[in-house]
């Protein structure tokens, strides 16, 4: 029988900000869970959309060339290939993210929150 688990929990249990952790995965994607606070940095992933769900607080996802997307609990946001973008957390946030197994942490920049795949499998 698989397994249930609350992508909120894990979340909420991280010690790390900006260092998401893969909870499962859909076919050629993975579901990962982060704590954030602060900003993480303008990049883009130039081949993979990405999917934002606030589980509590509050995300900004500022946008190159477009205002910036505000998201509350419970809302969600995919911001698409090749836009460059950089989330902030004005207070603690937890969000979860889907996004396709190739994408890169921080897509085309490497800074001290990039976190490479092993860390967020939790193998590194």
């Amino acid at each position: 029988m698989p397994s249930t688990s609350s992508p909120k929990a894990i979340a909420a249990a991280l010690t790390d900000y900006w260092s998401p952790r893969v909870v499962g995965e859909v076919d050629d994607s993975y579901i990962k869970v982060a704590k954030v606070f602060g900003e993480l940095c303008w990049h883009s992933h130039d081949d993979e959309d990405e999917l934002f769900l606030i589980l509590e607080g509050h995300l900004r996802i500022e946008l190159e060339h477009a205002a910036p997307v505000e998201l509350d609990e419970g809302e969600m946001f995919v911001v698409p290939k090749g836009t460059r973008h950089n989330p902030v957390a004005e207070q603690e946030c937890l969000l979860m993210l889907i996004e396709r197994k190739s994408t890169l942490h921080t897509g085309d920049v490497v800074t001290e929150r990039t976190r490479s795949l092993a860390e967020q499998l939790g193998n590194g």
